[in-house]
């Protein structure tokens, strides 16, 4: 079993800028990827950031150029800085641990709210 805790949600303006935090704990696997989902009103949970152990990313291409991923392997914990928030960047944001040789798991955080006014 693997543990998410996420924070720094919150409300912003257009423009501004939120750090997100995930840290995991439990049953690590070394070899993983840990990523952020975001889930609007009324849409599917969809990626917007993903980092494996390695250090390689994956962004969406709404995500390109605004946000950036990154991670401390020592803490097991995923950051998410977000710059130039849109309102459409508005929804819940989740936290996802997975490891990523057999067997493939994957673990959810409660997620944090984000909400950019406009």
């Amino acid at each position: 079993q693997v543990q998410l805790v996420e924070s720094g949600g919150g409300l912003v303006q257009a423009g501004g800028s939120l750090r997100l935090s995930c840290a995991a704990s439990g049953s690590i696997f070394s070899i993983n990827a840990m990523g952020w989902y975001r889930q609007g009103p009324g849409k599917q949970r969809e990626l917007v950031a993903d980092i494996t152990s390695a250090g390689t990313t994956v962004y969406a291409e709404s995500a390109k150029g605004r946000f950036t991923i990154s991670r401390d392997n020592a803490k097991n914990t995923v950051y998410l800085q977000m710059n130039g928030l849109k309102p459409e960047d508005t929804g819940v944001y989740y936290c996802n641990w997975r490891r990523r040789v057999d067997p493939i798991t994957n673990y959810w955080g409660q997620g944090t709210q984000v909400t950019v006014s406009s």
